[in-house]
């Protein structure tokens, strides 16, 4: 069942409780009332305590259980916490009701009545605690997929776009995961979401080296020789725009940027401090190579701005824009 309305209607997985997840959706809907197409998935309780303590005039969604009544409005679909909530203070008793609201979110998207996911902030250390192995959203994504699919996590913002070959791995163990299977399989999740998603006909990718220096000509590392450089020029032998691997530390030049669409980095902090540089506020989290579409704000959970009206809703708006955008095209080329 496909809902019938002008836009995407994504699902908005409020995130944390306790975080600022509730305040940049409640500051969201205060600056811009006329948003028809979301659905929340947040306790209605913690939504008006929210409001409430943040002084805004935001009326409560209506809260629904069946789809045919959204009419093209805004929504609640209630997921009910566990505990209270104190704004600022993490309770591990909340993390089923975290796991519950992405497992709704995924479920909504599958079954066609919702075209995008759209993620808050999570804080990952209250589901470790509570015995859930979690390393993110976009391995446990992966995992309701059925774990047949190997998750690419790319950064985006106006100017820059950039994916990971690895996300949450520490350094130690990031060599290890490069392997050419790996990357192989990496840029072809990459060029084809690029395509169908982004609308981009004939990307340009630029991939970086893992040494410095793209290891020296094997002098400070064979990486790029035995692993990264093959698979490039397999790329390219096939006619795809790729290059590579270049020295991290040039290669992010604004003349770069410019002449190509996306960036493939070999591990989280190689590439994200360059895009949250250039466009902190502004960048949105992207999940390729899942059978669904999601992307999330770009932060974190901030808990000492949570209640206090000082969050910073930008990087939500971004990921809202961006799901009608990577929806939009996805399901115009495929029907």
């Amino acid at each position: 069942m496909t809902i019938n309305s002008n836009k995407p209607r994504l699902v908005i997985s409020t995130g944390e409780p306790a975080g600022i997840g509730p305040d940049i959706i409640i500051q969201l809907l205060h600056h811009y009332p006329d948003y028809n197409n979301l659905t929340l998935l947040i306790d209605p309780d913690l939504f008006s305590a929210r409001v409430k303590q943040l002084g805004l005039d935001v009326k409560l969604p209506p809260c629904i259980y069946n789809f045919e009544e959204i009419n093209n409005k805004t929504v609640i679909y209630p997921i009910k916490l566990k505990t209270n909530v104190i704004a600022g203070k993490l309770d591990i008793a909340n993390a089923e009701y975290l796991l519950e609201m992405l497992k709704t979110a995924f479920a909504f998207c599958k079954n066609k009545s919702h075209q995008a996911i759209v993620t808050g902030p999570l804080q990952k250390s209250i589901i470790n605690d509570a015995g859930h192995l979690f390393s993110g959203h976009t391995e446990y994504f992966a995992e309701l997929s059925g774990g047949n699919v190997l998750p690419v996590m790319l950064l985006s913002t106006p100017e820059l776009n950039i994916a990971l070959a690895t996300t949450h791995l520490q350094l130690r163990d990031v060599a290890d995961a490069i392997t050419k299977n790996r990357l192989q399989q990496t840029i072809e999740i990459i060029f084809n979401d690029m395509r169908n998603r982004f609308g981009i006909k004939e990307p340009r990718m630029i991939v970086c080296g893992l040494n410095p220096h793209a290891g020296e000509s094997g002098h400070l590392g064979k990486e790029e020789m035995n692993i990264i450089q093959p698979v490039v020029d397999m790329f390219r032998s096939r006619g795809e725009h790729i290059v590579g691997p270049l020295p991290a530390d040039t290669a992010f030049r604004k003349e770069l940027r410019d002449k190509n669409d996306v960036y493939l980095a070999m591990y989280h902090d190689q590439g994200l401090p360059v895009l949250k540089t250039l466009g902190f506020g502004e960048a949105v989290n992207i999940t390729l190579g899942l059978p669904i579409i999601r992307t999330s704000v770009d932060h974190g959970t901030a808990l000492e701005l949570a209640g206090s009206g000082k969050a910073d809703f930008r990087s939500l708006q971004a990921a809202i824009t961006m799901a009608e955008h990577l929806a939009n095209n996805y399901f115009t080329s495929n029907g």
